[in-house]
């Protein structure tokens, strides 16, 4: 059973809130469809069911590919394998953030000249090309080893986030209160300051998620993935590989790069909803007019004063 705290939270989330409320039926839709493809698509998405290149129709909904397997088939359970590539490159990512930031920020001295120097270094290199080369001297990868390398060379950012925003608590009286009453470093990092870092870190692992969602699929669209394993990426690769817009076929191509943008969107719906919650200059829902009233009232104490 939800706890008080949570349900609290919740409804201060969705009160009056609209791209929260819209991004999280998005993503759940998305997210479920997923999940449920051989309940949901009949078809096999690597078996042939009709014709190549049939239109949407009764029978298809979304058409078939050019060597006639169910597009509708292959976008759902292609979201399967794109989605487990997205969270866990945004989980590895996310985790090597908060590990190094957190570090950093609050150890400080030769433990932060070192990760930092090490942050610094990773943030010389382009993301893209740099997942293209690695990509590329691997060979044809599958979906486990593109998460990986997704989340290894995707962290240093965030861990310069997570650093500043750890300095900036570092030296609240909570946090020197703690240390004088001798609470360990590590129960410090995990009770006091990483809590106060939970919008910070939600927001980012959307934003992550987002990014690794289109690495993935630019990687499966320039061929640097396994092309036998169903993905939004490899269904791109054989449409582009077919020719499907110069024969009509648009459908094989539109389907999962639809899918794309509404999960992604759905994500940044979300995002741009914590954002509000965390940001006070952000804020929406039924909450706005106390806020607004109260800011009021502070700016004109500050202007009798």
């Amino acid at each position: 059973m939800l706890s008080h705290p949570v349900i609290k939270f919740l409804r201060r989330f969705y009160s009056g809130n609209t791209a929260a409320i819209l991004g999280t039926l998005i993503v759940s839709t998305v997210i479920i469809m997923s999940a449920f493809a051989s309940v949901i698509a009949e078809n096999d998405p690597k078996k042939r069911v009709a014709r190549g290149h049939q239109p949407p129709s009764a029978e298809l909904l979304l058409g078939s590919t050019r060597s006639g397997k169910d597009v509708f088939s292959q976008v759902l359970h292609g979201g399967q394998v794109s989605l487990m590539v997205a969270f866990g490159a945004a989980l590895i990512t996310i985790s090597i953030a908060i590990c190094v930031g957190v570090s950093a920020g609050y150890f400080g001295g030769r433990v932060d000249e070192f990760l930092m120097s090490l942050t610094n270094i990773i943030l010389v290199f382009p993301q893209l090309p740099l997942l293209i080369i690695l990509a590329a001297f691997l060979g044809q990868v599958g979906p486990v080893v593109i998460a990986l390398i997704i989340g290894l060379s995707s962290w240093a950012w965030g861990a310069r986030v997570i650093r500043s925003q750890t300095l900036a608590v570092r030296n609240k009286e909570f946090i020197l209160a703690a240390e004088v009453m001798g609470e360990s470093k590590w129960r410090i990092i995990l009770v006091e300051i990483l809590p106060n870092l939970i919008s910070i870190v939600v927001g980012m692992a959307m934003g992550t998620c987002i990014y690794a969602l289109m690495a993935e699929a630019g990687l499966g669209f320039l061929g640097l993935g396994d092309p036998t394993i169903v993905t939004w990426g490899t269904m791109l690769f054989w449409a582009q590989s077919n020719s499907a817009f110069i024969v009509g076929a648009w459908w094989d191509m539109v389907v999962p790069g639809t899918a794309i943008a509404i999960f992604g969107g759905g994500l940044a719906l979300l995002n741009m909803s914590v954002d509000q919650i965390s940001n006070p200059k952000l804020k929406t829902g039924s909450y706005i007019k106390t806020w607004r009233r109260m800011k009021t009232e502070v700016e004109a104490r500050r202007a009798q004063s």
